[in-house]
């Protein structure tokens, strides 16, 4: 099947490069969100890779009622827009309802349907008219192969800039697990397939009144992932994760990206020329 490209800023997905699509879970400060911003920038520039910040201005799919949640849409559109403002790089921010859609993309680059979302209609289509790519996340209770009914609600409202992402599938309870046959099954829907190593390592509702996480095997799925062929990598980072707000289990300490984004790019390199190379005897 044909593979779209997916244009963000100055640079595409699914032609071959390598992107990264990171950032803090939730929006907890505007002094925070802009330090991680810009550290995630210097990183990139210095590896030359293409990034996508992303943060939450909401994060409406929490355990307990009392879980931190963001600033809201204004604030959190207003902070994202300084965001772009100040370092130049795109951002990707999810939505939760339809009254959300038109605002936010007056500011995104890119529109995210959360994993929970990804049947919601009403959702998807108004998002898809919006013009503005969308990475459509894959629910937890999703098989890969049902994502043709997400991506047929998109591309018949007129859109077909779309990302397809992996999170994990629930197994049991409390618990994710990835299934690396959902990759290349993805990749047939003709989109490019992103890989969310932090959410996958997630443990949902694990902790009672929040999720758990294991944040030591980000590494090993981001490394299989890339092996795989994914387009892009997601993962939320933090200064201190221990002390974050939201997600903080599963969230990458962001001191630990410019070695493993290294690793990942020299993988993909090798990888590419590997696939690329004559059939050895």
């Amino acid at each position: 099947m044909l593979q779209h490209v997916v244009n963000v800023a100055d640079f595409s997905l699914g032609s071959g490069s390598l992107v990264f699509i990171a950032g803090p879970c939730v929006i907890e400060s505007k002094t925070l969100t802009l330090e991680v911003a810009q550290a995630l920038k210097e990183y990139a520039q210095n590896l030359a890779v293409p990034l996508i910040f992303k943060a939450s201005f909401d994060k409406a799919n929490r355990t307990a009622a009392s879980s931190f949640r963001g600033p809201g849409l204004n604030q959190g559109l207003e902070i994202l827009a300084l965001i772009k403002d100040e370092t130049g790089l795109p951002v990707i921010s999810d939505v939760h309802e339809v009254h959300q859609v038109a605002p936010a993309a007056q500011v995104l680059d890119v529109i995210q349907i959360p994993a929970f979302l990804c049947r919601q209609t009403d959702l998807i289509e108004a998002a898809a008219r919006t013009g503005k790519p969308l990475n459509l996340k894959k629910g937890q209770f999703l098989a890969p192969w049902d994502m043709a009914q997400a991506v047929s609600k998109a591309t018949a409202a007129g859109n077909s800039a779309l990302l397809l992402t992996e999170r994990g599938s629930q197994f049991g309870y409390n618990n994710l697990v990835v299934d690396f046959r959902s990759l290349p099954i993805m990749h047939r829907l003709g989109f490019p397939v992103v890989m969310d190593v932090t959410h996958s390592v997630q443990l949902p509702g694990s902790q009672g009144s929040c999720s758990g996480g294991d944040r030591q095997f980000i590494p090993y799925l981001a490394r299989a992932a890339v092996a795989v062929g994914v387009d892009a990598l997601f993962m939320e980072v933090h200064p201190n994760p221990d002390k974050a707000l939201c997600d903080g289990p599963n969230s990458l300490p962001l001191a630990a990206v410019p070695h493993l984004w290294q690793e990942l790019l020299d993988l993909h390199t090798f990888c590419n020329h590997w696939m690329t190379s004559e059939p050895r005897s």
